[in-house]
């Protein structure tokens, strides 16, 4: 494929999923046997099951990619968001969310099988957020739903790594890295959760040694990743890929490239409200700001900001527009 300028900043792939955030206690998490900050797949009668016990929640359109290209649009970027949903209720709100941020979104929904995926996300006092997630119509994204158009398009193609869990989206995945890296773009990919990496840990070793540009990871994944310490960790990741921007929370984030070490400060933020799409949201700024040529701890600072910003209300996507309070605009 010839390669020409990208017209958009970023196209992500992902999960689409609505979000059920709803606040708890720590002895709720504990008695249901969920490890406190995690991610769980459960099936859907699992998932009714543990809407049923919830507290009030509040339903807000999301998934981990999904988020990221809404924070792209929210600072001014160009954006596309590749995901499957189902032809029902909870897909409309989906589709409607999505576009109303100003991200396109064209893939086709489901009309038969599972219904619209969901998260439901207990925040602990802590502000701590620990998940159950029924995929739903989301495992049934194919090859068949990348548009190689679309993925030539964008200047950095973002993916997330909880697309490793159904095997479908994981075809879907590789075809349009070969897609991206045939046009000339860069890959970018989240690990998600720590969890997620034990679960695929050989492939995201491959994928990151051979296939990806720029890698995003806490404290937590990276380290599954490598089975190390941070320190360890950082070194071992040094050589694998172009970039890797690892946040460490209120110790902010190391952006290692060209075998430099950039120490980026976290944004002071009070009260910390919900930790829902911190990573997310600083994998927004930060590719953002690549997507403009800014230099890494630039890139690091926007990523540091968006965070900030999503961890102080409840909800994974901004409430303010990041344009204005970065001054891209």
């Amino acid at each position: 494929m010839a390669e020409r300028a990208a017209s958009l900043d970023v196209v992500a792939i992902g999960n689409a999923l609505v979000d059920v955030l709803s606040h708890t206690t720590d002895e709720f998490v504990s008695s249901r046997g969920m490890a406190k900050g995690s991610m769980q797949l459960v099936d859907e009668g699992a998932a009714r099951a543990l809407y049923e016990a919830m507290g009030p929640g509040v339903e807000i359109s999301g998934g981990s990619a999904a988020n990221t290209v809404v924070g792209v649009a929210s600072f001014g970027g160009r954006a596309h968001y590749v995901g499957k949903v189902r032809n029902d209720q909870l897909g409309d709100v989906f589709a409607h969310d999505l576009r109303s941020t100003g991200v396109g979104y064209t893939t086709r929904a489901a009309t038969s099988g599972p219904s619209t995926g969901r998260c439901l996300i207990l925040i602990t006092p802590d502000a701590q957020r620990t998940m159950h997630t029924f995929l739903g119509a989301s495992a049934r994204l194919g090859s068949d739903d990348v548009d190689a158009e679309l993925i030539a398009r964008g200047s950095i193609l973002y993916l997330e790594g909880y697309l490793f869990d159904p095997p479908e989206a994981q075809e879907a995945f590789r075809v349009a890295a070969g897609i991206a890296h045939g046009a000339g773009r860069k890959v970018s990919l989240t690990l998600s959760d720590p969890f997620c990496v034990g679960r695929h840990r050989a492939a995201f070793l491959d994928l990151v040694e051979h296939h990806v540009d720029v890698l995003f990871a806490n404290e937590a994944e990276i380290c599954a990743l490598y089975q190390a310490d941070f320190d360890a960790a950082l070194e071992a990741v040094r050589g694998h890929c172009e970039v890797a921007a690892l946040t460490r929370s209120e110790r902010g984030s190391v952006v290692v490239a060209h075998g430099k070490a950039h120490a980026i400060d976290a944004w002071p933020v009070k009260p910390v409200v919900d930790t829902t799409g911190a990573g997310d949201l600083y994998a927004a700024g930060f590719l953002f700001g690549l997507s403009r040529g800014l230099d890494l701890p630039a890139c690091g600072r926007l990523g540091s900001l968006a965070a900030a910003e999503v961890i102080a209300h409840v909800g994974a996507r901004p409430q303010h527009s990041l344009a204005a309070l970065a001054g891209t605009r």
